[in-house]
């Protein structure tokens, strides 16, 4: 099995309303809503609508409540103040990019745009989970301000949870200690917990708390597809985005004795004895964790997701095999040039076909010998890469996801913005078009930054914001003037390119290519004819 990673890592109408009885006047001035906890005050923004940051969805995970599921908030006096985010999950600073800001472990916090305030209608709600391979990331980057793709019609929402080690720890005690039985998960726990704040509390910011639509790129998109495969958030969700990242392909994920013994040995990198306590465990500081174990999806090659038998009673990708995940409408896709431009040599990449294919390599080295370097896709080793790591399984969930009957959109980004030509369409470069934010929140995860934008840019980000909040509306991201999205389906496999001449109408996205990894996916662990 190939055990490629993922990279770096309609409205209801509803009688007018002030939030909480407050005046029309004061409410537009001074938003402040009662939520679980007690009453927040946020800001009115500029353009109408308002914004609340900071809002606690679970207790602080310290202390003794470090690794435990998250608790409920306990409630406070007065009001708080909601108008600067909450701190970043701890994580290694390398990653933190803006000024000033410390990540921490006290970090269980959202935030929420509403394009309109005082509340007049009941709107779409679209839940933002950041990617960063589970290790890394938050929901507070100046790219996920969330104020222009709220303006779509729609109350945005993106949230934190823990990561790496603090995130996804197993551990023989720790099991133990559970009332389920099962350690680790604790950052989809979290997610869990999140969506379970939205649909307590949406509504008091103008949310339809039945109409929820989760979202998310890279480790973001794989936590997203994990979540339609665990019993747990059944009910939280009616609409599911992923960018960039697929469970099917992954291979299987840590079974719980795997995870515990993972765990044992990264308390010993901790400075810790082997017959360290809990206590013990939880005394270490949080920045000493993460310094300790800086590239977690080296230890964690499922980015931390494991089979406990209470989050994932079963492999994720086996429950979308069996076509068993929840009944949701899924958009799905990923760039055309995902990774970094590779320089493998023809013998290496020989070898990598050889090692994942076995019995079907011959057919891959025909298929990627023969393949001309291409201006979108690169060397015949990116496509490589990239096919076998986010574009070959983004198709294969597609596939199993709309043979259990559920409705499903594709799409490929493609767009370069001036200044990247060298680099192509990378991966995370689509996200500050999904959010708006072209002038303060580009990603390059690789290469240099554009040396500007265009109208055309500005158009493409435009468009893919409608589609997106179309999505959320209704399951359909068709409406308007915008050119047709096609259904995906078994047999044209259609999806939309979105590119310079703005989106394109495809279909057999690499099929031979794809094929393959599909039928290097069915055969049996271990078989070597």
């Amino acid at each position: 099995m190939i055990r490629r990673r993922l990279g770096i890592l309609v409205a209801c109408a509803l009688p007018f309303f002030a939030a909480d009885g407050a005046g029309a006047a004061s409410a537009a001035t001074d938003p402040s809503v009662t939520v679980t906890g007690g009453r927040v005050q946020g800001v009115a923004l500029e353009k109408g609508g308002a914004a609340f940051k900071g809002l606690p969805f679970a207790q602080p995970p310290v202390g003794a409540l470090r690794w435990r599921e998250p608790m409920q908030v306990k409630p406070w006096a007065g009001m708080r103040d909601a108008t600067a985010f909450g701190a970043p999950c701890s994580q290694s600073p390398q990653f933190i990019r803006v000024p000033g800001v410390v990540s921490k472990e006290d970090c269980l916090y959202l935030n929420v745009w509403t394009p309109e305030w005082p509340i007049r209608s009941k709107l779409p709600v679209m839940v933002w989970i950041p990617g960063g391979g589970n290790y890394f990331g938050s929901g507070t980057s100046p790219t996920f301000d969330g104020e222009s793709l709220a303006r779509h019609g729609v109350v945005l929402v993106t949230i934190n949870y823990r990561l790496g080690d603090l995130g996804f720890f197993s551990h023989p005690k720790l099991t133990r200690e559970s009332p389920h039985h099962a350690s680790g998960n604790q950052a989809i726990l979290d997610q869990i917990a999140a969506l379970k704040w939205v649909r307590d509390n949406i509504a008091k910011f103008g949310g339809d708390a039945r109409n929820v639509t989760i979202f998310g790129e890279s480790a973001g998109s794989l936590d997203v597809s994990v979540l339609m495969a665990t019993p747990l958030s059944k009910g939280l969700f009616k609409r599911v985005i992923g960018e960039s990242g697929s469970v099917v392909g992954l291979g299987a994920p840590f079974a719980m004795a795997q995870a515990e013994k993972v765990g044992e040995t990264a308390v010993t990198r901790w400075g810790l004895a082997a017959n360290a306590t809990l206590s013990d465990m939880r005394a270490v500081p949080a920045d000493a964790i993460v310094k300790a174990d800086p590239n977690f999806p080296q230890t964690h090659p499922d980015l931390g997701v494991t089979v406990d038998g209470y989050v994932f009673p079963r492999d994720p990708a086996a429950v979308f095999a069996a076509g068993k995940e929840h009944r949701v409408a899924l958009l799905h896709g990923n760039n055309a040039r995902e990774r970094v431009p590779n320089t493998t040599p023809p013998e290496d990449l020989k070898k990598a076909i050889d090692a994942a294919y076995g019995p079907l390599a011959e057919r891959g080295l025909t298929l990627y010998s023969s393949a001309p370097t291409d201006a979108s896709y690169g060397t015949p080793a990116d496509q490589w890469a990239d096919d076998t790591s986010f574009r070959c399984p983004a198709v294969a969930q597609l596939l199993s996801h709309v043979a259990a009957g559920n409705v499903a959109y594709a799409y490929e980004f493609a767009r370069v913005p001036a200044g990247r030509e060298p680099v192509g369409a990378t991966h995370a470069s689509e996200l500050a078009y999904v959010f708006g934010t072209l002038d303060h929140g580009f990603v390059a995860v690789v290469g240099p930054q554009p040396s500007g934008f265009s109208e055309v840019d500005r158009q493409v980000s435009a468009t893919i914001q409608t589609y997106w909040t179309n999505f959320a509306k209704t399951g359909n991201p068709n409406g308007g003037a915008l050119p047709t999205w096609p259904k995906f389906d078994r047999a044209t496999r259609a999806y939309v390119q979105f590119t310079d001449a703005g989106p394109v109408t495809k279909s057999d996205l690499r099929r031979p290519f794809c094929d393959l990894f599909i039928d290097n996916l069915k055969r049996p662990p271990g078989k070597s004819s």
